[in-house]
């Protein structure tokens, strides 16, 4: 399922990027909320950042294992806000 930024409200981008910049919310749990895959969530990110700042979080979160479910431990316990479903 592919949804970009004109399928969203700006409030729902807001809340992608922040899941986005968040080191422990999986790509998955993104596709989850808002039907968005990894290649939907950089989409989104690159046409709302600064390209400095895009770079600087494809940087971090490139091969970071906290960010894809797969690769994660499942041992790990984890904070869960009140905001995440």
């Amino acid at each position: 399922m592919k949804k970009y930024k004109d399928n969203f409200s700006l409030e729902d981008i807001n809340r992608i990027i922040e899941m986005a910049w968040e080191d422990r919310t999986h790509f998955e749990a993104i596709e989850k909320q808002f039907g968005i895959n990894q290649d939907g969530v950089i989409k989104i990110m690159r046409a709302n950042l600064k390209r400095s700042s895009f770079e600087l979080w494809r940087k971090r979160t490139k091969g970071r294992k906290t960010k894809h479910k797969a690769f994660s431990s499942n041992d790990l316990i984890r904070f869960k806000s009140k905001d995440q479903k």
